[in-house]
C-alpha cells in the first residue's frame, strides 16, 4: 500500500507557472456565478491529462496545456531557493523572472493562453468541450476526443517548451471520420489505440449505439482518415447466424425509434487488456454495456498487424494441442470441433505468410507485419453476454449501470513453448509471474467494483458457415459463456453517491495488478496483488478438493488491497482520470485536476523495489502465507493533508449588474424609472431577481461555511501536531544531553556537553592520525622488495654515464659493465690537444709563407708546397664544427645527468 509522503507541491500551486496548466480559461472565468452553478456537466468519462514521460498534455476547456514537470519544478525552485541540484537542462539564472504572457491583452483573443518557459498551448479545431486525451503507444499522436468528434494530433517536440514565444502551437491535426463521428450521429464512448497496431497507429472506436471501427491511420494518406478498415455493428453481430452475412456499420442515418437492442446494448467503455497479457487476450475487445452486459471481440485485428515475438509461435502450439484434443475424443461435441477447425485454418493463413519487416520508430527493433487472415471470416463472433456466476450473498444486489470496464490479460506462458529450447523467447520487458486468467473489472455508477475471472478463456470465434436448416434443427443450443465473480465492493459510501458521476479505472505504474478508481468523491487505489499469486499458486497446485472449492475458499478469506487517498469536498466538481507519474526527477505520484485547480499525491518511493512482494509469495504454499500486512514502520512526525482551495464562487462576478443592465434595455424599461408600484409586472421583476440574488447568497454562504469548518479543523491539527511535538521531545533531549535522566541531578547545559563532544572528537581524531601513521610505516618496512633485473641494468647505466662524463669527480664506486667506447671526457680533451696542435701548425705554415715571400730562399720540395686558401679555411671550419657537436654532446649529457641525479 503506498504510503502519501505529501500532496500538490509549491510549484504546481498558484502563482507558480505549473498552476497555469490547471487553470480555466479567460471565458469561464468571466462567467458569473449563477450561470457557472446552473451549467450542467455532460455525461462521460472525464480523461483530460495525458503524459509522456515527464510531460504533461492537460485539456482545459477548448484548449490544451503542454509542459514540462521536471523544467517546471526547477525553474520554480531555482527561483525561489537557488540553483537546484540535478538540473538536466541549461537554466535562467534565479533572479530571472518568469514572462507571463497576458491572454487578454493580445488581440482580445481568449484562445492564446498564458505563455512561460516550460508551458505552451496547443490550438486544436475543436469546436466543443474536449473530455478525453489518449496518447499513442509510440507517443508521438495524440487522440483529442469529445462528446461526438475524434481528432488525432501530431505531439510537437520538447524543444518547444525550452523558447520563450508569443505565440500559440498549431500543430498538425486530422479529423477522423468527418462524416461518422459527427453532432448528428451516436456519441463516442471509447477511443482506444490498438496494442498490436503497426507503429502504434491503429485506433479503435466504439460509439454507443455499439459500432466498432478500426482505424489504421498513416499520416502521408489522409483517405485513412476519412473511412475506417473495418466497421461492425455489434447489434447485427449479435443476431448473426452465419459467416456471409453483412455485419457493416450502415453508412445512413440510423433509425432513431426504439428498440430493445438499442436499450440493452448502449456502449458504457470498452478496453482492450494491458501490455504484457499472452494468448488471445491481446486481440480481445471487452465492451461493457450500460445495462450490466459484457461482451468480447476476439480476434479483433486491423488489416496490417504487428504482433510480438511470442505470440504466433504460442498460439500455434495451443490451436494444435486443441485440434489434437478435439479430434481423439468422441464426447466432444460438433460445435467445439467446429471451432477448432476454424482456428486451425486462421492460424494455417497466417502460417502461410511472408511477413513484412518494417523499421522500428525510435530505435525499437523492427517488427514484422502479417495481413488479416480472410479464412474463416472477416467479422468475428460476438461472445457474450457472459453470465455472472454469483458469489453467496450476491444475488439479492440490484444491477446498476456500469461505467467503465478495466480488463488484465492472462501472463504470457512461454514454459511449454521453448521446453527443451537452450534459447528463451523474447518477450519484452514484461513480467512472466502473474495470473493464467484474465481478470475483468467492472465499475457501476455508485462506485462499486466487480473482480470477475476469465475460467473458461475467452479464444477467437468466429460464426459458423451457411449450412442446411435440417442439419441444425435437432442441435442444443449453445451454451452461454460465464465470468465468475471473484469480489465485489464498495469505493464510495452510500452518502457520496451521485446519479451524475461518471467513475473511471486507471493504470498503476508500480504492478499490472493494481490501479486506481477516480470518483466524484476522491481517488481509491486497489491491488489485487494479495490474492492474484496466491490463486495462481491454487491452480497449480494438485489437489482432491478441487480447483473451484479452493477458489471459493480463496474469495472468501481474501479482500483485496483498497485504500482511499484522496477525499474531495462535497458538491466539488468532478476530478478527472488519476495519472500515475514515476520519474527519478519528481518522485512517484498521482496527478489528477479539478477544472480550477490540480490535485497530486507523492508516495514514498521503496528503498529495494526490484522484486515485488507479492511475487516472492507465489511459491510459498497457501497455509504456510501469513496474513498480507506491509512491515511496520515508526509513526511519521506529522500527517500530510490536501491543500485547501478555496471556492472558485469567490472568483466568479455577481450577475445583477447584468441582471440590471437586461432589465434597463428590456421590455419592462418602464418599472425602472418610475415610482415602484403593486401590479404583476413588479411582482415577476422582484421575483426574478430575489431568485438571482438568492442563489448567489447560498453559494457565499457555503463557501464562508466551508472556510469557518476549515479554520476549525486547523486548530485541531494545530493541537494535535504540538502533542506530537511534545511527544518527541524526551527523544531530542535524550539525544543533545539536555534530558533529566536521575530526576534528582540537575540537567548538562549544552554547552558543556557539546564542548565535551567536541574535545572527544579531537582526541579521537590524533589517536587515529597516530595510528594512521605507524600503519603507514609499517606498510613501507612490510613492503620492501629486491630491484628487478630492469632496475638494476638502469642503474647501472645512470653510474656509468655519470663517470664517463664527469670523470674523476663523480667516481665514487666502480662500474659493473665496462665500456668498450671512450670516455666522453677523454675524447674531449683528444679533441682540444688536436686542435692546439692544428692552429700551432697553421700559424707555422702561415709564417714561413710570409718570411719565404720577403727573402728570396733557395726553393726546397718542402717550400715549394702552397695551401689554397680556400682548403685551409674549410678544414678549420670542419674543425670548429666538430667542436661545436662535441661541445654540444657533452652539455646535453651532463644536463640529462643532472636531471637523472635530481630525479
Amino acid at each position: 500500500m503506498p504510503r502519501i509522503k505529501s500532496f500538490a507541491p509549491s510549484w504546481l500551486n498558484e502563482p507558480a507557472p505549473g498552476h497555469k496548466l490547471f487553470e480555466p480559461s479567460s471565458d469561464d472565468s468571466k462567467i458569473p456565478s449563477a450561470l457557472a452553478y446552473a451549467r450542467k456537466a455532460k455525461q462521460g468519462p472525464r480523461r483530460t491529462i495525458a503524459r509522456r514521460g515527464t510531460e504533461v498534455f492537460v485539456a482545459v476547456g477548448k484548449q490544451i496545456r503542454w509542459g514540462d514537470l521536471v523544467q517546471l519544478k526547477e525553474s520554480w525552485e531555482a527561483k525561489h531557493h537557488g540553483s537546484s541540484a540535478g538540473a538536466r537542462f541549461k537554466r535562467e539564472e534565479s533572479t530571472a523572472s518568469f514572462d507571463i504572457y497576458d491572454e487578454e491583452a493580445h488581440n482580445g483573443n481568449s484562445q492564446n493562453g498564458a505563455l512561460t518557459e516550460g508551458y505552451r498551448v496547443l490550438k486544436t479545431p475543436v469546436a466543443d468541450d474536449i473530455r478525453q486525451l489518449i496518447m499513442s503507444p509510440e507517443e508521438d499522436y495524440l487522440a483529442i476526443v469529445t462528446s461526438h468528434t475524434v481528432h488525432i494530433c501530431t505531439l510537437p517536440d520538447v524543444s518547444h517548451l525550452h523558447t520563450k514565444e508569443a505565440t500559440l502551437l498549431k500543430p498538425k491535426c486530422w479529423t477522423l471520420g468527418p462524416t461518422t463521428h459527427v453532432t448528428s450521429r451516436p456519441a463516442v464512448a471509447s477511443v482506444l489505440w490498438h496494442p498490436l497496431g503497426v507503429n502504434g497507429l491503429s485506433l479503435v472506436t466504439v460509439t454507443r449505439d455499439a459500432v466498432v471501427r478500426v482505424w489504421e491511420l498513416s499520416p502521408s494518406n489522409r483517405w485513412s482518415f476519412d473511412s475506417p478498415s473495418l466497421a461492425i455493428d455489434a447489434k447485427k453481430l449479435a443476431d448473426g447466424s452465419h459467416l456471409d452475412q453483412d455485419f457493416s456499420a450502415s453508412t445512413a442515418a440510423t433509425n432513431k425509434a426504439f428498440s430493445p437492442d438499442s436499450f440493452d446494448m448502449e456502449v458504457a467503455a470498452a478496453c482492450f487488456p494491458g501490455p504484457g497479457s499472452g494468448g488471445w487476450s491481446a486481440m480481445t475487445l471487452w465492451i461493457a454495456m450500460t445495462g450490466g452486459d459484457v461482451y468480447a471481440l476476439c480476434p479483433l485485428l486491423p488489416l496490417n498487424w504487428a504482433p510480438p515475438p511470442y505470440l504466433i509461435p504460442s498460439l500455434s502450439v495451443s490451436v494444435a494441442a486443441k485440434v489434437a484434443a478435439t479430434e481423439d475424443d468422441p464426447m466432444v461435441s460438433s460445435d467445439a470441433r467446429n471451432l477448432a477447425q476454424q482456428q486451425m485454418e486462421w492460424m494455417s493463413d497466417l502460417d502461410n505468410q511472408e511477413p513484412k519487416e518494417m523499421e522500428g520508430s525510435y530505435g525499437k527493433p523492427p517488427a514484422e507485419v502479417y495481413t488479416r487472415p480472410t479464412h474463416p471470416g472477416r467479422y468475428p463472433k460476438l461472445q457474450g453476454p457472459f453470465e455472472f456466476q454469483l458469489n453467496p450473498g450476491d444475488e439479492g444486489e440490484e444491477e446498476e449501470e456500469l461505467k467503465d470496464v478495466y480488463v488484465i490479460g492472462e501472463k504470457v506462458d512461454t514454459t511449454d513453448l521453448m521446453f527443451g529450447e537452450e534459447e528463451e523467447l523474447d518477450t519484452g520487458d514484461f513480467d512472466q509471474d502473474g495470473l493464467s486468467l484474465s481478470i475483468i473489472c467492472l465499475l457501476s455508477t455508485s462506485g462499486q467494483v466487480k473482480v470477475c475471472l476469465d475460467i473458461d478463456g475467452v479464444e477467437a470465434q468466429w460464426l459458423p458457415p451457411r449450412g442446411k436448416p435440417k442439419s441444425r434443427l435437432f442441435q442444443k443450443a449453445p451454451k452461454s459463456p460465464s465470468l465468475l465473480t471473484f469480489q465485489t465492493f464498495d469505493t464510495v459510501k452510500p452518502a457520496e453517491v451521485r446519479s451524475d458521476s461518471w467513475p473511471m479505472f486507471s493504470d498503476d505504474m508500480t504492478s499490472r495488478y493494481s490501479f486506481y478508481v477516480t470518483h466524484s468523491a476522491g481517488i481509491t487505489f486497489i491491488s489485487l496483488a494479495p490474492w492474484v499469486f496466491r490463486l495462481e499458486c491454487e491452480l497449480q497446485a494438485d489437489s482432491e478438493a478441487g480447483s473451484e472449492f479452493r477458489i471459493d475458499l480463496l474469495a472468501k478469506s481474501q479482500v483485496p488491497e483498497r485504500e482511499r487517498i484522496y477525499t474531495q469536498a462535497p458538491g466539488h466538481h468532478a476530478l478527472a482520470a488519476a495519472t500515475a507519474i514515476r520519474d527519478p526527477d519528481l518522485g512517484h505520484f498521482v496527478l489528477s485536476a479539478t477544472p480550477h485547480d490540480p490535485v497530486a499525491l507523492f508516495f514514498d518511493v521503496p528503498k529495494d523495489d526490484s522484486v515485488p512482494a507479492a511475487a516472492a509469495r507465489e511459491a510459498t504454499p497457501l497455509h504456510m502465507l501469513p496474513e498480507w500486512r506491509e512491515p511496520s514502520e515508526a509513526p511519521p512526525a506529522w500527517e500530510p493533508r490536501p491543500l485547501f482551495h478555496p471556492s472558485e464562487s469567490l472568483d466568479h462576478g455577481s450577475a445583477l449588474p447584468e441582471w440590471i443592465g437586461h432589465l434597463k434595455t428590456g421590455k419592462r424599461r418602464t418599472l425602472v424609472q418610475q415610482e415602484v408600484r403593486l401590479s404583476i409586472a413588479t411582482l415577476e421583476v422582484f421575483s426574478e431577481g430575489h431568485r438571482l440574488v438568492s442563489s448567489e447568497i447560498l453559494e457565499l454562504n457555503n463557501t464562508v461555511a466551508e472556510l469557518f469548518r476549515k479554520c476549525e479543523a486547523l486548530q485541531g491539527e494545530l493541537r494535535e501536531q504540538i502533542t506530537r511535538v511534545n511527544a518527541i521531545k524526551p527523544q531530542i533531549e535524550v539525544i543533545t544531553g539536555e534530558a533529566d535522566v536521575s530526576g534528582d541531578e540537575e540537567p548538562i547545559p549544552q554547552d558543556k556537553f557539546i564542548k565535551d563532544r567536541l574535545r572527544n572528537a579531537q582526541r579521537r581524531q590524533r589517536e587515529l592520525k597516530e595510528r594512521m601513521e605507524r600503519l603507514r610505516v609499517n606498510m613501507g618496512r612490510a613492503s620492501g622488495r629486491e630491484l628487478s633485473d630492469k632496475e638494476r641494468a638502469w642503474m647501472d647505466e645512470v653510474r656509468s654515464l655519470q663517470s664517463s662524463v664527469l670523470g674523476s669527480e663523480a667516481e665514487g664506486g666502480q662500474a659493473t659493465s665496462p665500456n668498450k667506447a671512450k670516455q666522453t671526457w677523454k675524447r674531449l680533451e683528444e679533441v682540444k690537444a688536436l686542435r692546439d696542435t692544428l692552429f700551432s701548425q697553421a700559424e707555422q705554415l702561415q709564417k714561413r709563407g710570409t718570411d719565404g715571400a720577403g727573402e728570396d730562399a733557395p726553393s726546397s720540395p718542402r717550400s715549394q708546397l702552397r695551401i689554397p686558401t680556400e682548403v685551409r679555411k674549410a678544414k678549420v671550419a670542419q674543425v670548429m664544427a666538430m667542436l661545436d657537436r662535441e661541445t654540444a654532446l657533452v652539455d646535453a649529457t651532463k644536463s640529462r645527468l643532472e636531471k637523472l641525479t635530481l630525479g
